[in-house]
């Protein structure tokens, strides 16, 4: 930079000593001195006007560059240039790339933009959603995706859970939708659609399996513990079979528990929607379930609540009270004497909650994950000891779906655990403003 300095000066310098010689040698001063300003001014125009032209051509700028501080200009543009130049083929390459990447993805890959207008889709949205790019560019999801539910699952922005659906144009397939928000201000939408028809068919196969074995298990359960009881209750039954008779009415009850936790299952998992909503009275079902509760306990623990009386809940009475007895029966069967147990309903920050909180031994990390899955047990040998079957968190995980709702477990070793399942706040009702027969569109909105 310094020698491009003295080299300009001395391009400066060179009119000027050749003007101070004319004028020694007699030369007019009127024609000098014009010629001494011009010269540096006209080359100083005439470099700006040759780098104005090559950038407004786009031109790509080579050596031999101008003398002086000019050609430094001219070198540092180039070099912005070449690197212009190598960024673009680099973007071009990952664009390229990605895209290759997104073909050879076999699930359904769709861009929406903040109208949810299609603004890219990958060819396995074609066989999968019947979306063809670029062919469908710039038309609303919905006008191809006409299922009801696609629109509330896009603009309610709950992700979290995927929707299944089984597309118009190919009813044999089943679809799991997955949406994520990306882009400036999280305004466009990344769709994702994987054929999850095989797994469906299994579950479907599954469930049909539990609900009609379980069912038919009812019956010759129901006989056995019938003979049971007879022969205990059987003046003449010698004394040393009533210790086997008794262990055998335990196990047959345990059974039939776990039969009935079954049917419960799969009625829930086989229902698509709720049947018979009403506002429940979530304060009277749990003041019945705490009684329940207290007789179970036998006084061993203690309880305390804090009960909005007014504040009910719209939704299905016999899958609430299910849900909720679970939880409260959790807390008794699972915690040793002694334990407190709190039972909250009322408004939260995310719309209204029921918690379950314990000071119990706590469950370790580990085991969360999976504590709603079905006859996933923490302790196996306290849980036959409690009689339970394995399938209480699950129940609840299901119904609580079913409401729109999610079901958070926290809890630390040592210091207890807290079971909240978080409804939204479409769903409450007021006493107050109550009816027998209130329309759904008459709640409290809680923010």
């Amino acid at each position: 930079m310094g020698q491009a300095v003295l080299l300009d000066l001395s391009l400066l310098l060179a009119p000027l000593s050749l003007g101070l010689l004319l004028l020694d040698l007699g030369a007019n001063p009127l024609w000098v001195w014009p010629w001494v300003v011009a010269a540096p001014l006209l080359r100083h125009l005439y470099l700006l006007t040759r780098l104005a032209v090559l950038i407004w051509r786009q031109r790509r700028l080579a050596p031999p560059f101008p003398l002086g501080l000019w050609g430094e200009i001219y070198r540092g543009i180039a070099r912005y240039q070449q690197r212009g130049r190598k960024g673009r083929k680099r973007l071009l390459r990952f664009s390229r790339r990605f895209r290759e990447a997104a073909n050879a993805v076999p699930d359904a890959l769709v861009i929406l933009d903040k109208h949810h207008r299609i603004e890219w889709a990958n060819p396995a949205a074609a066989s999968l959603l019947n979306i063809h790019w670029p062919a469908d560019d710039g038309r609303r999801l919905t006008s191809i995706l006409s299922q009801p539910e696609i629109l509330p699952f896009i603009e309610v922005g709950e992700y979290a859970r995927p929707l299944d659906i089984a597309p118009e144009h190919n009813p044999a397939i089943m679809l799991s939708l997955r949406i994520a928000p990306f882009g400036e201000r999280k305004k466009q939408r990344l769709m994702v659609a994987r054929d999850i028809t095989k797994i469906y068919h299994l579950n479907m196969i599954r469930r049909d399996f539990v609900a009609n074995a379980s069912h038919e298990l009812r019956t010759p359960l129901t006989v056995i513990a019938g003979f049971i009881e007879n022969l205990l209750d059987a003046p003449n039954t010698p004394a040393a079979h009533r210790r086997p008779l008794t262990l055998m009415r335990n196990q047959t009850e345990r059974m039939r528990s776990i039969i009935e936790d079954l049917l419960t299952l799969s009625r829930l998992e086989m229902g698509d929607g709720l049947d018979a909503q009403e506002a429940v009275d979530v304060a009277d079902e749990l003041h019945l379930i705490l009684q329940e509760a207290q007789a179970l306990s036998q006084g061993q623990h203690r309880f305390t609540t804090q009960i909005e009386d007014d504040l009910l809940l719209w939704g299905c009475p016999a899958e609430l009270r299910s849900a909720f007895s679970n939880l409260i029966f959790n807390a008794v069967k699972h915690t040793p004497p002694g334990t407190q147990i709190e039972i909250t309903w009322g408004r939260s920050t995310e719309g209204i909650e029921l918690s379950v909180s314990d000071t119990g031994p706590g469950i370790a990390p580990e085991h969360l994950p999976r504590l709603t899955e079905r006859f996933y047990r923490v302790d196996r040998a306290r849980s036959r000891e409690s009689g339970g079957t394995g399938l209480g968190l699950a129940i609840v995980k299901h119904v609580i779906n079913r409401h729109e709702g999610r079901l958070m477990i926290t809890s630390k070793l040592g210091q207890g655990s807290r079971f909240a399942c978080l409804f939204p706040g479409h769903r409450a009702r007021l006493r107050d403003a109550q009816h027998a027969s209130a329309a759904p569109a008459e709640h409290l909105s809680i923010n």
